[in-house]
């Protein structure tokens, strides 16, 4: 009876082992059809299009050994996304330069759902807004850290490939198709100059001219105080627009991160102050009449309180609880 119990023992657990290695081989099996069936997507089209089916079964579902950056956006005309359209072009950019690198493994992959195309994972996820980019790992869920802080960190394609290295620890190397809009528009402006330099070759006392080099080097500080090189570096959206209500919010609420808007109306304030700063100093400089130099006086302060009053009002909704103010709250 113990011999007996023994061989029935022996085959229970020979009978477990199959069942084990056959799940085993089942899951390798499962995984190697998902990964065949991505780099067969990918080498299509280096950012995979997926809707509910295809988002369950490549990304939801075990078992999974590489990564999947996925893009939720609403790129469908009527939806009117202008920064979906936008960031898509970055990401575009992104996924070409790793799909065409010397690097390319299938360690990571890009995709895309579009809200028109798989509304039910936006549901799934209680996702309400676009675009918005997620690393899903191979293991677990996304941590808080695996979703991209567009607001902040800008659309454009070398901070996303940033966050990406920092997620996955793929580094990819952004490679941009050549632009010769600006070499282009550096070459006119520089023939432009060059003819009205050639035209009035026989009178260059406008060179010399203070008030024309004064009023250059104001419009380039200018630029570059409203945060126009940030613009340039991290690449933000014009402007935001909530998918629910609708508005479009041209100031970003955060002192982390700005909209394109937001710089140009920046802008826009410095120079009304600058101006009435100028109309002050001639006030008082001039050898005009009185009357001209008091209404000039008048004016020059009216700008400089208004607009003044309007940064800082701007300076208070981005950085909450400063205590100050000036005219407008």
């Amino acid at each position: 009876m113990a011999a007996f119990l023994r061989v029935l023992a022996l085959a229970f657990l020979a009978v477990l082992a199959g069942s084990g290695v056959g799940g085993q081989k089942k899951k390798e099996m499962v995984l190697s059809e998902k990964v065949n069936q991505l780099m067969e997507w990918a080498s299509k089209r280096s950012v995979i299009r997926l809707n509910g089916d295809k988002f369950r079964r490549l990304i939801k579902a075990p078992p999974r050994n590489y990564s999947v950056i996925v893009m939720f956006t609403a790129l469908q005309p009527h939806r009117q996304c202008v920064v979906c359209k936008q960031a898509d072009e970055e990401y575009q950019i992104l996924a070409n330069s790793w799909r065409y690198s010397s690097a390319f493994t299938n360690r990571i992959f890009f995709a895309m759902v579009d809200f028109d195309e798989g509304s039910d994972v936006f549901q799934m996820l209680n996702m309400n807004s676009a675009p918005t980019f997620i690393n899903f790992p191979p293991k677990g869920k996304p941590k808080k850290g695996d979703t991209y802080e567009l607001q902040v960190r800008g659309f454009a394609a070398e901070q996303i490939a940033r966050w990406v290295a920092d997620r996955t620890d793929v580094n990819i190397r952004v490679i941009r198709p050549p632009n010769y809009a600006g070499p282009l528009m550096l070459g006119l402006l520089l023939a432009v100059i060059g003819g009205l330099v050639y035209l009035r070759r026989s009178n260059l006392d406008f060179l010399y001219n203070k008030t024309g080099w004064a009023f250059a080097a104001l419009c380039f500080v200018l630029a570059m105080t409203s945060g126009q090189m940030w613009n340039h570096i991290r690449g933000p959206p014009y402007a935001h627009k909530n998918p629910h209500s609708g508005q479009v919010s041209y100031i970003h609420g955060s002192s982390q991160a700005q909209f394109v808007a937001e710089t140009h109306i920046v802008l826009l304030f410095n120079a009304g102050v600058t101006l009435g700063m100028v109309l002050l100093h001639e006030a008082a400089t001039s050898d005009l009449e009185v009357m001209k130099r008091k209404i000039m006086c008048m004016a020059g302060i009216g700008l400089v309180v208004l607009f003044f009053s309007w940064l800082l009002s701007i300076f208070r909704a981005k950085y909450h609880g400063y205590p100050y103010s000036f005219l407008m709250s």
